[in-house]
């Protein structure tokens, strides 16, 4: 089956200033996906014509589908009707039907329409009109030499609905198009070169039909197999056989699959073992705890924590002794450990997790440079205590440390 391929047009000059995020484009890209059309490109440009109509030509020549968000409100720098009308040498022409659905959303709102507003019913006169049920500017759909062009409002919560509930079945309906199926693989605390390299005679065997990505982000690296054929149970079972034979290879390092967060697997495993857990933070400023209590039902395991950013509090708190600071450091191991005993003690926690470190960019010293963290885990059986030794960068050694501990728990209750 031939493959269908979308280019996303935004318009708006908003969007190049940087004065709002283009969530759409997301949003679009993700149902697409969802109807076997792939998309090929993202363009953004600005409410200038030349530029539009450039936008056009590019598109028309890569993409069977080109969809457009953006410029249809009723104001003098919204151009994108009249840019379309240009580009298809047409005219824009009063639509009664869209005239007559603004009226009543004004009427509903009790607010009075001007002639600017009947202005969002002119639609080129080559365009069919797809409705807009939660605002005034309507949608339009294109037919043009075997290409499909669509133009949407740029408000989210009216793209959406319009996208969903009438775009995707008409294009589902326009086009045979294949089947397109992802199967996520998340793995943590493994280098995506290092990951590559365990990998690597497996990813070479992948048939042709059958494609693998690295998605690297802070300390973990999502493996997307992405499938594409005629017949999706087909599809799907080759996809799964290639991911079984892919686990035993990285077992060690997967915490997850699709949709899985290393948070909400950490949550799931807590409940089923009936655990609980407390944390006492230093360098990690809390980040821990937010993770953990991110996730829905949370209460049911985390009891609480303490942000020990200062040693008086890591003595006064947590019981960590003045002679160990003294003699060690609070970044060390035995500060560490005893900060993950003391918080287990003073909750009561089945577990207690500690961290303790120079997260930088300053603080650091010869002998405890920026990136020095020292984390430790605690239960009723032992204590666990270990030296990173991460970056330069703030946020990414709190989260690579975060990371750390989370998978560290994960594994320790699949034991």
């Amino acid at each position: 089956m031939k493959s269908v391929y979308a280019e996303i047009l935004t318009i708006g000059d908003e969007i190049l200033y940087g004065h709002i995020t283009d969530t759409n484009s997301q949003f679009i890209s993700t149902a697409l996906d969802k109807a076997g059309i792939q998309v090929i490109r993202k363009t953004s440009v600005g409410d200038n014509r030349e530029a539009i109509i450039n936008g056009l030509k590019s598109a028309e020549a890569v993409a069977d589908i080109i969809i457009i968000t953006g410029g249809l409100g009723p104001t003098k720098d919204d151009i994108t009707k009249k840019t379309l009308a240009d580009y298809f040498q047409t005219t824009l022409v009063m639509n009664e039907a869209v005239l007559s659905h603004v009226e009543n959303l004004f009427a509903s709102r009790g607010r009075v329409m001007n002639d600017l507003n009947k202005t969002q019913a002119l639609i080129p006169a080559n365009a069919q009109v797809i409705h807009n049920a939660v605002g005034t500017a309507p949608g339009m759909w294109i037919e043009h030499q075997g290409k499909v062009f669509i133009s949407m409002p740029g408000v989210p919560h009216e793209m959406k609905k319009m996208m969903e509930e009438l775009i995707v079945p008409k294009l589902r309906h326009h086009f045979q198009t294949p089947a397109i199926i992802h199967k996520w693989i998340k793995t943590i605390n493994i280098p995506e070169s290092t990951l590559a390299e365990k990998i690597e005679k497996w990813e070479d065997a992948l048939p042709a039909h059958l494609k693998l990505a690295y998605l690297p982000k802070m300390g973990q690296v999502r493996l997307r197999l992405t499938g594409k054929g005629d017949d999706a149970g087909v599809l799907n079972a080759e996809l799964e056989a290639q991911v079984a034979q892919l686990i035993p290879l990285i077992k060690d390092h997967i915490y997850g699959y699709e949709d899985d967060e290393i948070e909400k697997v950490v949550g799931s495993l807590l409940r089923e073992k009936n655990k609980t857990v407390s944390t006492a933070e230093s360098c990690t400023g809390g980040y821990l705890a937010h993770l953990l209590t991110s996730v829905a039902g949370s209460s049911h395991y985390f009891i609480g924590s303490i942000v020990a950013y200062s040693n008086q509090i890591k003595m006064n708190e947590l019981d960590v002794s003045p002679a160990i600071l003294e003699a060690y450091g609070a970044v060390s191991e035995p500060t560490v450990i005893a900060m993950a005993e003391g918080i287990r003690k003073k909750f009561g926690t089945s577990i207690g997790l500690a961290t303790s470190g120079v997260a930088g960019p300053d603080g650091g010293s010869p002998e405890k440079p920026v990136g020095t963290i020292w984390v430790a885990y605690a239960d009723e059986r032992e204590t666990f205590a270990k030296k990173l030794t991460l970056t330069q960068e703030r946020m990414l050694n709190i989260t690579l440390t975060t990371n750390f501990l989370l998978n560290f728990l994960r594994m320790k209750l699949s034991e």
